[in-house]
């Protein structure tokens, strides 16, 4: 039997990280116009030039800690050294 190195709480925090990336894209959504000819200052408000990055970079960094974190299993004792 193959064993992974992600945990349970590792898996958690993708999951949560992921959800925080997609709230990052969506917030970023929108802010375009539907005449051409007008343009609208509406995407340069601060939810879309400066929240929406960071949540994205934060999610990405929480998937890093969820997959390359320390792991919360107890080490063996020494069953695998005697194979």
């Amino acid at each position: 039997m193959y064993k992974i190195s992600i945990t349970k709480k590792g898996f958690w925090l993708m999951i949560t990280g992921v959800a925080v990336m997609v709230l990052g894209f969506i917030l970023m959504m929108g802010g375009g116009s539907d005449n051409p000819n007008v343009f609208n200052y509406e995407m340069f408000n601060f939810p879309r030039t400066v929240l929406s990055p960071l949540l994205i970079v934060v999610g990405v960094l929480v998937v890093a800690v969820g997959i390359m974190g320390p792991s919360c299993r107890k080490k063996d004792s020494g069953k695998d050294a005697e194979k």
